[in-house]
């Protein structure tokens, strides 16, 4: 399997790498609670943002993208910019029922987004086009939600002191700051027509 990799496959799964070291961190910061690991686990994403960013470049470049490298892509993207937001946010307090319902509406919205891009992409392109618009937000905006989590972190506005508080609805917690990845789900899920790059 190896021998049908491409060059831009390898920077592909240099996200997926990225995206599991930072999961490694944010495992490391439940266990220690020094802020140190969320900074880390926010320079990987970044990290795998770069990554994502290069193998498309080169995919074109060398006119060899392959079915193989876009479903690569799309679960490495998973991992970096669905698993690790979700995971990052559940770590530093929104761990309520709520919370995690929020969070896991996220992680469904990104891997609906990345499907339905998948699908779109391989009716609309030939193999080695460039897609001209992508529908809906892509999933790797949500570096912008990692970002914001590492400032939290970075302020100690973690547990008890996440920002905007905590609600009770039904005896099982919210933190409103969950609504975020709600809101970062629902546009990866719209029909919101956003030019490509």
């Amino acid at each position: 399997m190896i021998r049908a990799f491409h060059l831009a496959d390898w920077f592909t799964l240099a996200n997926a790498m990225c995206g599991t070291g930072a999961i490694f961190a944010i495992m490391e910061y439940n266990g220690s609670n020094q802020v140190k690991h969320v900074y880390i686990a926010c320079i990987l994403v970044c990290l795998a943002l770069v990554f994502d960013i290069l193998d498309g470049h080169i995919a074109r470049w060398r006119q060899n993208a392959s079915a193989l490298g876009r479903e690569l892509d799309s679960l490495s993207d998973m991992i970096s910019f669905g698993i690790v937001p979700a995971m990052i946010g559940f770590s530093i307090g929104m761990q309520g029922l709520w919370d995690r319902l929020a969070l896991a509406y996220f992680i469904a919205c990104g891997v609906s987004r990345l499907a339905r891009y998948n699908l779109t992409a391989a009716a609309i392109v030939g193999p080695n086009e460039k897609v001209r618009q992508f529908e809906g937000t892509p999933i790797p905006t949500s570096l912008l939600l990692v970002l914001l989590l590492t400032i939290a972190a970075a302020k100690d506005a973690v547990g008890s002191g996440i920002w905007f508080g905590e609600l009770s609805i039904m005896d099982q917690k919210l933190h409103p700051f969950v609504l975020l990845f709600v809101l970062f789900g629902s546009l990866m899920i719209s029909r919101i027509p956003i030019p490509k790059p």
